[in-house]
């Protein structure tokens, strides 16, 4: 089982702790919501806990829980900029279907 991040992703995430101060990594997880049932979540992370994953790439932690990494697994965490738009982007394998507003997905 493996999480990875593109280099953009991970200089993201670099720039964001920086600019926070503080944490190890960020958490990528999933919620149930939406019109196709599962959501991405994503939160710093300061401390992971006992049973969390951790992935490393480009030298930045993805710290996932037991939970979400059945949903998650092989997932690339990507960052796009598209025109005045930027954002995450996730290159999951396990996706079967997503909701028209690009909200929500289910495996």
């Amino acid at each position: 089982m493996a999480i990875s991040m593109t280099e953009a992703a991970a200089n993201h995430v670099r720039r964001s702790l920086d600019g926070r101060g503080k944490g190890v990594g960020i958490r990528l997880g999933v919620r149930t919501t939406g019109c196709s049932g599962l959501a991405y979540v994503l939160e710093f992370v300061d401390q992971p806990d006992a049973e969390d994953q951790v992935f490393e790439s480009h030298g930045e932690k993805v710290i996932i829980d037991p939970k979400s990494l059945a949903y998650l697994d092989g997932t690339e965490l990507d960052f796009v900029k598209e025109g005045l738009n930027e954002g995450f982007k996730f290159n999951n394998p396990n996706v079967r279907g997503e909701c028209g507003c690009g909200e929500s997905f289910n495996v």
